[in-house]
């Protein structure tokens, strides 16, 4: 029996990668200098590979992201060579769009592959990356991502040429995987995660064609996770070397192999140890599993992580202040291969005293428990999900109360976080900070940004939320039932990092938690002030939950939380409240049949959180979601206003919209928050004028794609200018304001 690991985190114990590209983009590292330290970071990512498994891939290391990788090794995009030119694609002002890969907090950048006139692009080996990273690392097996992911998850061509790109990209993925076989790899990784979505069956058709070539070229172990392969026995007869199934996620894995079988001259790498959530995993359960497979198979079986270790933070090594309840129950991802090392153990030797050790907590979890919040959850009624009037009422009555001219003008919420003020704020938590000085520095943050945009002539402001970290951890340290890390850092795209809280308990609110901060900034002006809140979904979409509990009654705990959250600020005079769910397309199961059970307790959890008074305007924020899939839902959200992206997509948004009537306002983003480029006000313009083809003018707002946390002031100003004075065009071309009701 062999264990296999991959996507193990290329961050670092230190966040040794974000310091290293960071610092190259600042001027404060020259190439060769990056270089070198990303080749050590990569070296001991690699040795703690082989300090506990028998296998594992090479060449994952990426500069950005695997997928804009594929794209430049596949030719896509001119590379000459050049950091420059690699970043302009990722961060640049013509940057590839984000979007999240599958169901995840990761973002990925979507290649945009032309397809004029029904022809392909010439698809051609550019740059063999996995050669090269196979070369400096011959005991590692070389990684790819597959043709059929790579083709799915890319945009630019229409649906109806997918088959002819397809066929075009086969002969450079079988010279890449010649050229690799010829070097002395023995197999080659290559990622289809793709294949666990709604594979149609011309798809499936084109899959086996592709690998019935492909395979005879090396020897392939694929890789799918994230959920079950619908067609999976239909991949027995393709020359495969093996297959990589998630057992965690895809339980209906389970069922066709049980049913099915699997074939015995192949490898099945069975992934039974969890790639996203950092409960421990049970061994003994782990190796009953690994049994009932070898009563369904004689195939020779791989074990492995259900999905790459990525989503997990480097390990649980580094933290020292957490409950010990808790920690003596949670992995990541250096604990995960240490998993598979204490099961293969567990299954070739029988039970040692380290595997008996590793799921012995000795610390009681009776206080995770409050009565009190699960019989809130069970006393909710039907009546409870949703407002008292409806939208257009709502409506009239809020445009009463907030008297806005045509197309108001915004912000997501938060302003540039300072190097100053993250110092300040860690030196606080460290407390070397005392409280008064640190309250004193956020108050005086919060004055010199409210004049800002006052200054700017902004409609509706944000206090800035120089108070908070990250938008959910900072909700987290205030929620009873989470716990918080001290380095549980993962990436969410590029060099962008967050700490996924740890939802371990029933979730409660002891107090406001941002009334301070945004009571304090109405003080200052006239004008509405935001109340900035994150939605139930996001909350846990992006923590790492408890999974002894329907995931729907965790949702309404939060929604409760966030209710009285909302009660406060409207008692204090808050007239405009914001809600972010970001992660509201993103939780949806990858398979579109188990959609309607999803969608009806998210709704009903934002819904939940929502339930404000008539005259208070809710809002919500959602990045980087396919709209067009999913308005039906966001429309049952019910919000008074959503802000969307619509830069990087060039304002492809906006075609959700032509096919469902929306009756609610919406801020179709004009600014790319995640490139450093100043918008022109033309190019805002244009995004708007896109818009009012199919949303009356009143209904629409002018606002960033996303927060500024990550920009500069000097980036920040004339961007936000240039939107201002794109607004007023607008007003002057369309009318100065929204009639009164």
């Amino acid at each position: 029996m062999h264990t296999y690991a991959y996507g193990y985190p290329r961050l670092g114990r230190k966040r040794e990668y974000k310091s290293l590209i960071e610092g190259f983009w600042a001027g404060k590292l020259q190439e060769a200098e990056l270089v070198a330290g990303l080749e050590a970071l990569e070296a001991e990512r690699l040795e703690t590979y082989r300090r506990f498994v028998d296998r594992f891939p090479v060449g994952e290391l990426s500069l950005y992201d695997p997928m804009l990788d594929t794209a430049l090794i596949l030719g896509l995009y001119p590379n000459g060579g050049q950091l420059e030119d690699y970043f302009a694609l990722a961060r640049g002002e013509k940057a590839l769009e984000l979007t999240k890969w599958f169901n995840t907090n990761y973002h990925y950048l979507v290649p945009e592959i032309p397809c004029a006139g029904g022809q392909p692009p010439v698809f051609r080996v550019a740059w063999n990356k996995p050669l090269e990273a196979f070369r400096k690392t011959p005991d590692g097996i070389p990684y790819v991502i597959g043709p059929y992911t790579f083709l799915r998850l890319s945009k630019g061509y229409p649906p109806e040429a997918f088959g002819t790109l397809f066929r075009a990209l086969i002969p450079a993925y079988a010279e890449l995987f010649r050229s690799l076989k010829a070097a002395g790899a023995l197999m080659i990784h290559v990622d289809e995660p793709a294949w666990v979505t709604d594979v149609p069956p011309e798809h499936v058709a084109l899959i086996r064609e592709a690998y019935t070539a492909l395979g005879r070229e090396a020897d392939l172990l694929v890789f799918t996770y994230y959920d079950s392969v619908d067609f999976l026995d239909q991949l027995y007869d393709l020359p495969l070397r093996g297959i990589g199934l998630d057992l965690i996620h895809g339980a209906e894995n389970l069922e066709t192999l049980r049913r099915a079988g699997f074939p015995s001259d192949r490898v099945l790498i069975a992934g039974v140890v969890d790639g996203r959530n950092v409960w421990k995993t049970d061994l003994q359960k782990a190796a009953q599993q690994v049994e009932a497979l070898r009563q369904w198979t004689s195939a020779e079986i791989w074990i492995s992580n259900a999905g790459p270790l990525y989503h997990l933070p480097v390990t649980v090594e580094l933290e020292s202040r957490l409950d010990p309840a808790l920690q003596e129950r949670i992995a990541f991802a250096m604990e995960r291969l240490q998993e598979l090392r204490l099961l293969k153990t567990l299954m070739t030797e029988g039970e040692t005293e380290a595997v008996r050790q590793w799921n012995a907590p000795a610390h009681p979890t009776h206080h995770w428990y409050h009565p009190e919040v699960q019989e809130r959850v069970r006393r909710l009624r039907p009546e409870d999900f949703f407002r008292d009037l409806p939208y257009a009422e709502r409506s009239r009555r809020q445009r009463e109360r907030l008297p806005l001219p045509l197309f108001p003008t915004t912000t997501i919420g938060s302003f540039p976080q300072t190097e100053d003020l993250r110092r300040a704020r860690t030196a606080y938590r460290a407390g070397k900070l005392p409280e008064a000085e640190y309250e004193a520095l956020i108050q005086e943050r919060i004055r010199y940004v409210i004049q800002v945009q006052e200054e700017l002539g902004l409609d509706v402001l944000v206090h800035g939320e120089f108070e908070r970290s990250d938008m959910v951890e900072f909700f987290a340290e205030r929620l009873e039932g989470f716990a918080i890390t001290q380095h549980g850092w993962i990436l969410s795209y590029g060099t962008r990092v967050y700490r996924p809280p740890i939802l371990y308990g029933d979730v409660h609110r002891l107090r406001p938690m941002t009334l301070k901060e945004i009571a304090y900034a109405q003080s200052l002006t006239a004008k509405p002030v935001k109340g900035m809140l994150t939605g139930p979904v996001t909350m846990l979409a992006w923590s790492y939950i408890r999974e002894d509990i329907p995931v729907q009654e965790v949702a309404f705990q939060l929604a409760l939380a966030i209710q009285d959250e909302v009660r406060d600020l409207e008692a204090a005079g808050i007239r405009v409240i914001q809600i972010d769910e970001p992660a509201f397309r993103e939780r949806a199961p990858l398979k579109r049949r188990r959609w309607p059970e999803y969608f009806d307790w998210a709704v009903k959890a934002f819904r939940l959180a929502s339930r404000a008074r008539p005259e208070t305007q809710i809002h919500t924020h959602m990045c980087y979601s396919e709209f067009n899939e999913i308005i039906e839902y966001i429309d049952a959200l019910d919000a008074d206003v959503i802000s969307i992206e619509a830069t990087r997509s060039r304002g492809e948004v906006i075609h959700a919209f032509e096919r469902h009537r929306y009756e609610r306002q919406i801020g179709p983003g004009v600014y790319d928050v995640h490139s450093p480029a100043i918008p022109t006000p033309e190019s805002m313009e244009a995004i708007i004028e896109r818009a009012i083809r199919v949303i009356p003018p009143e209904n629409i707002w002018v606002n960033p794609d996303c927060g500024l946390k990550t920009r500069r002031w000097e980036e920040v100003i004339p961007s936000l200018r240039h939107m201002v004075s794109a607004a007023r065009r607008l007003r002057e071309r369309h009318g100065a304001a929204v009639p009164t009701p």
